[in-house]
């Protein structure tokens, strides 16, 4: 579908492109997550007709309802046992028999706690009743590099964490997009790990880190290669890098397409804008398309402006589901909503391609009909 100009123009809009790809946000009414607080990403699934959401603030929150517009608060779920709080639950995933594998970010001392800061790692769940109560299954994915009490973020002394998780189509690997926040400058930022999908009951030792081009390193331990690089390491106050990637499944372009905050480049972590990337075929992190501006903070509206996310509205859609047209998301509040395009954009006037203060290299730019 080929938007063209006018339509473009008639709301917010920005272009993204991506191999004759792009996508575009328009204002539209307000709607927000039944919870106070959203801390991360906020993963759902289907089950008995009703969609089932979390999100966390270091302990996990529920909510439930007949689609997305109807969510309510529900009893928040236990998770034994519970050597692993505080945690994040960010990803879902409902099998055929009712069973709900999860996955958690959670923030362990490290040995830097004196300081301030925690090194994150990423866990896996089950549940047996539907996602009321989760068994802690253990972690997956954590970093082999020693923490980083200096380190100047305020938050991280190294890690792994800030997350998704989504089965490719072929229901053969689930694959983790997660941030890396500490060893070497050249291995921070956005990276990539995947377990095969007959691991999922038993995912110890079972998931493998993306690097120099295979699926080689341990998921605990092992070395990684990122997909998309921190520009400036998180290790210093003027950290520029992605981080907390959320990625679906679009079922227009045939495509996954992620969405990433952008740090940029003082302290605790300011917002530059929110940046989104298309990629089809997941077991190939090199063929991720450029990030592209999508909404820069100050069109926000609200601070931080963390934690973008899709949500798709159409049957069985969910965070990791999505269509041509779909609910943009930024820390549980909707105040857009985002169509892709399988055409690049038109050439829009205000769209400043050779713009590099961000120290990333030229990215569409955001353009806000006044």
């Amino acid at each position: 579908m080929n938007l063209g100009v006018n339509a473009v123009m008639s709301a917010m809009a920005v272009a993204a492109v991506a191999c004759g790809q792009s996508a575009y946000l328009r204002t539209v009414d307000t709607m927000r997550l039944p919870s106070a607080i959203v801390d991360g990403n906020s993963p759902a699934f289907w089950q008995d007709g009703r969609l089932r959401a979390y999100t966390s603030t270091g302990q996990p929150i529920a909510m439930s309802g007949r689609d997305l517009f109807r969510l309510r608060l529900t009893e928040p779920p236990a998770v034994t046992p519970a050597d692993h709080y505080p945690l994040w639950i960010e990803a879902v995933w409902p099998d055929e028999d009712g069973t709900v594998y999860g996955w958690y970010h959670h923030e362990a001392d490290g040995g830097c706690a004196y300081k301030g800061l925690v090194t994150p790692e990423i866990g896996a769940l089950v549940s047996r009743d539907g996602g009321r109560t989760f068994l802690d299954l253990g972690i997956v994915l954590s970093s082999g590099d020693v923490p980083n009490c200096d380190a100047k973020n305020a938050i991280f002394a190294g890690g792994h964490g800030d997350f998704s998780v989504i089965l490719d189509q072929n229901h053969e690997y689930f694959y983790f997009l997660f941030t890396n926040y500490g060893g070497a400058a050249a291995s921070q930022g956005v990276s990539t790990a995947r377990m095969a999908f007959n691991d999922r009951a038993s995912p110890v030792g079972t998931v493998y880190k993306y690097y120099m081009g295979d699926w080689s390193q341990p998921g605990v331990g092992g070395m990684l290669t990122p997909i998309f690089p921190a520009a400036v390491s998180w290790d210093r106050a003027d950290t520029n890098s992605f981080w907390g990637p959320a990625v679906h499944w679009n079922t227009y372009l045939q495509s996954y397409v992620v969405l990433l905050n952008h740090a940029c480049c003082k302290t605790v972590w300011p917002q530059e804008a929110i940046y989104l990337a298309f990629n089809p075929d997941l077991s190939d992190p090199v063929n991720w398309t450029r990030p592209a501006k999508i909404l820069a903070m100050s069109s926000i509206g609200f601070a931080p402006g963390y934690y973008p996310q899709v949500f798709g509205t159409g049957p069985g859609e969910t965070d990791t589901l999505a269509g041509e047209v779909a609910r943009f998301f930024v820390e549980g509040v909707s105040k857009w909503e985002i169509t892709f395009s399988r055409d690049p954009p038109p050439e829009l006037t205000g769209v400043n391609s050779s713009d590099d203060r961000d120290g990333l290299g030229p990215f569409p730019q955001l353009l806000l009909q006044q």
